[in-house]
């Protein structure tokens, strides 16, 4: 097949067709920090936040590959091959984030999880594709760090709408259940998730088949079956360049680690910087269960609860404050990223960048400041930036450009295999071997990070 001539694009023409994955990730932003202390809320207890979890392995697992499998292999004239992909997972993602606030029991929430990790996948699948589809190869790094930016940008706006609506519009939720306060995080994300995509729909036209692609497509859409996107999966898998099988390794520790990072970092700083635990937690619920349902409790005992539930619901803002510094910085290195990686390479600095996250994880448990707990999300921010952006522009070169989209999703899968062993197995050791620390927990993750940066330098990249 004729290779086909992608023209470089402008700084706003690859900022525009960016801007989708912003309202995307304030979605994933809100699942990072608010979801875990939202179960918690509605009665919740640490070992059970893995399984409860298991909706973002799951649906990224079998959703992601899916869609880049049927994407490869969509066309229209109006709608294009990857956006009616994007506003699909939107609309979807919009009307989860909306109603997940009213949840009033866990199982609800979890349904809800569910719904908004599979529109979340719909439309962030089609996004990776969209990169390698609309830029020549030279850009690429450009446009994936982009992406990062945006990552970046749409997880700060998440998590800092959890810190200042929980400081200025909050106040304690007195008979427990969900605060009021995380309301308008999620209102706030359900709008961006639409209104975000819809611009970057709006403004960004796709690149059409040339006329042997489009008889291709056509070809292989008369010979398709409802098992053709699975075998064209497997097909994928069975053929996948080495470099993607060396990066499956580096994913296995670094998504596992990050998993542990989203879950455990609340109860962490519920810890080590307000001294409460779990069990306080559970004994404050209780006396405010009594409370509300007419028990006779002691102004002391009610008082002490109260103060219970108002330190877990700031250690909630102050998650929210750490995650959006941590993205903010992401947001502005992503594209300072760059020119280090045209000089010393991808995979030096992302080496680098997952060495540096691994140490602020080490440090985070011994640090008792609210201010200074900050200074390790720097390093976590830039490592961040790294991952969203260099793995992609690091293998993209070796994917075929008419299997890009089940490539791209098959790469999705190897982040959700290590996301899925995770959720199975770290309540096992979190119990039983961490003792029910989660400073242990976050030590955890930060040892995972060195092994992830020692497995980059294994990766032979095309030359």
């Amino acid at each position: 097949m004729t290779k086909k001539i992608i023209p470089k694009l402008s700084f706003w023409q690859i900022w525009n067709m960016n801007v989708g994955f912003f309202g995307i990730q304030y979605s994933f932003g809100l699942q990072q920090t608010a979801v875990n202390p939202l179960y918690s809320f509605l009665g919740a207890h640490a070992e059970q936040l893995p399984i409860l979890n298991l909706a973002g392995p799951v649906t990224g697992l079998l959703i992601q590959p899916l869609i880049g499998a049927i994407s490869d292999k969509t066309w229209s004239p109006k709608w294009g091959r990857r956006k009616p992909f994007f506003l699909l997972g939107a609309v979807f993602c919009s009307l989860a984030l909306f109603i997940f606030p009213f949840s009033s029991t866990i199982w609800m929430a979890v349904g809800l999880l569910w719904i908004l990790d599979a529109a979340n996948n719909t439309a962030m699948e089609p996004y990776r594709a969209f990169i390698g589809d609309k830029l020549p190869e030279e850009q690429q790094t450009y446009g994936f760090q982009m992406q990062s930016l945006f990552v970046g940008a749409g997880i700060t706006l998440a998590n800092l709408s959890l810190f200042v609506f929980q400081k200025y519009l909050g106040g304690t939720s007195e008979s427990g259940g969900i605060p009021k306060w995380v309301y308008y995080s999620f209102f706030l994300g359900s709008f961006c998730s639409i209104a975000s995509v819809v611009w970057s729909v709006y403004k960004t036209p796709e690149i059409p088949p040339t006329d042997e692609e489009l008889a291709q497509l056509k070809a292989e859409r008369e010979n398709s079956t409802l098992l053709t996107p699975f075998t064209d999966i497997f097909t994928a898998i069975v053929n996948m360049p080495k470099i993607l099988w060396q990066l499956a390794l580096v994913y296995l520790f670094q998504w596992y680690a990050l998993f542990c990072y989203w879950q455990f970092v609340t109860p962490m700083i519920k810890q080590t910087l307000y001294g409460i635990s779990e069990n306080d937690e559970e004994k404050a619920a209780h006396i405010l269960e009594l409370s509300k349902n007419g028990s006779a409790i002691l102004n002391s005992d009610l008082s002490w609860a109260k103060n219970i539930v108002h330190l877990a619901e700031t250690a909630v803002g102050q998650t929210g404050l750490m995650n959006g510094f941590y993205n903010f910085i992401t947001m502005i290195s992503a594209l300072i990223l760059i020119p280090f990686a045209v000089k010393f390479s991808s995979k030096k600095v992302y080496s680098f960048c997952l060495f540096a996250t691994g140490l602020s994880l080490l440090v985070l448990p011994f640090i008792k400041s609210e201010i200074l707990i900050l200074l390790p999300m720097v390093l976590f921010g830039i490592g961040w930036a790294s991952m969203m952006g260099l793995p992609y522009s690091m293998v993209s070169p070796s994917i075929p450009s008419e299997k890009r989209g089940v490539y791209m999703g098959v790469i999705n899968m190897m982040i959700v295999v290590p996301m899925l062993i995770q959720t199975i197995s770290f309540g096992f050791i979190y119990k039983n071997i961490l003792h029910n620390n989660p400073s242990y927990a976050i030590l955890t993750a930060g040892i995972l990070f060195l092994l992830a940066a020692i497995s980059v330098m294994y990766i032979k990249m095309k030359k």
